[in-house]
């Protein structure tokens, strides 16, 4: 068996993630949410043989641009306040909306994401969309006013639920009274599954920014944790175990495998080694960077490699006093853990 110890690896400095690329939480709401949680519902509607004068008067009343124009029930053009200002110019107030109305209707289905309509605005330049449901019934209109509404409240609700999630999760160790209190989270993870590769650090990163965390701590050991991650799918043969131990002063991250091993775990931890597949080079991964982006990251780092049986990596930051989470002033004999 082969093993090395590496210590003080962070000693004060700032890791940053600058590489990293989030996809933010409104474009995820623009895939999230549906037309039908964001359009109006009450649509103002006029037929083909009313005169443009009242429906001058329906927008001015309802303060709005536009309607949709409907025979039997069915849509057939779209009227806005533009086509009535072009009538105005010819002063043909008088004239029946079919004369002035758009026929080519664009519209969008009420079941589609927010993004749907937001491409549908960005390629045909209308103020106003159609909603329609799966029989063609126009059931809702949809402006760019609607989907900024829209997510704002999405974005409303979102924060509310965050806060009370953070709130308990940052009192736990405060709540609870022992000699040592530990909050342990383990992961499984598959060897070659790249499509979920870094779900579990991100998992990780999302527990510590809830239990009080600085973003700069989460995004330390969120680096760490995915190197590591990344090296179990890309080099296990049966995939691994992702441990997390966190206790109020300290970190304590580890992974474990059963196989291949490391022959040579000095030559390991040298820049740009690595013995990742074609397949996983192929797919970008396999720079030999993860050990040392990992010793960066940390304040130690150990880990342990005997060929044909397995690996073990040990990673441990130390919080300072800034960065410690709050734990109760008394303390019981009873040790606790509680693990996930």
């Amino acid at each position: 068996m082969t093993s090395i110890q590496e210590l003080d690896g962070r000693k004060g400095r700032i890791i940053t993630d600058q590489d990293a690329s989030d996809i933010s939480r409104v474009e995820e709401l623009s895939y999230d949410l549906k037309i039908n949680e964001t359009m109006t519902r009450e649509v103002k509607s006029v037929t083909p043989e009313m005169r443009l004068a009242s429906v001058l008067e329906i927008l001015r009343i309802g303060r709005i641009s536009g309607v949709p124009v409907q025979a039997n029930q069915n849509l057939i053009g779209i009227l806005s306040i533009e086509d009535i200002v072009r009538a105005m110019e010819k002063d043909d107030l008088g004239a029946p909306v079919s004369k002035y109305m758009s026929t080519s209707v664009i519209s969008v289905n009420a079941y589609d994401p927010v993004v749907k309509a937001i491409e549908t605005f960005s390629t045909y330049r209308v103020g106003r969309l159609p909603v329609i449901d799966e029989s063609g019934k126009l059931i809702g209109i949809i402006t760019k006013g609607d989907i900024t509404r829209g997510i704002l409240t999405a974005l409303q609700k979102d924060y509310k639920v965050e806060e009370l999630r953070r709130y308990r999760a940052s009192h736990l160790f405060e709540d609870i009274t022992s000699d040592r209190t530990s909050l342990i989270l383990r992961y499984s993870i598959k060897a070659r599954d790249y499509i979920n590769g870094g779900q579990a650090s991100s998992h990780i990163k999302r527990a510590l920014l809830r239990l009080g965390a600085s973003p700069q701590l989460a995004r330390q050991s969120g680096i760490a944790i995915y190197e590591a991650e990344m090296n179990l799918i890309i080099h296990s043969d049966h995939g691994g175990i992702i441990r997390v131990q966190i206790e109020p002063h300290r970190i304590l991250m580890q992974t474990t495998d059963d196989g291949p091993g490391i022959p040579d775990v000095k030559l390991a931890l040298q820049t740009g080694w690595s013995t990742a597949t074609q397949e996983a080079r192929d797919m970008g991964f396999g720079a030999g960077m993860g050990l040392v982006n990992i010793r960066r990251c940390v304040d130690r780092m150990e880990l342990e490699s005997t060929p044909g049986k397995g690996t073990k990596l040990l990673m441990e930051i130390n919080l300072r006093n800034e960065e410690r989470f709050k734990e109760s002033e008394q303390a019981e004999v009873t040790p606790g853990t509680k693990e996930v």
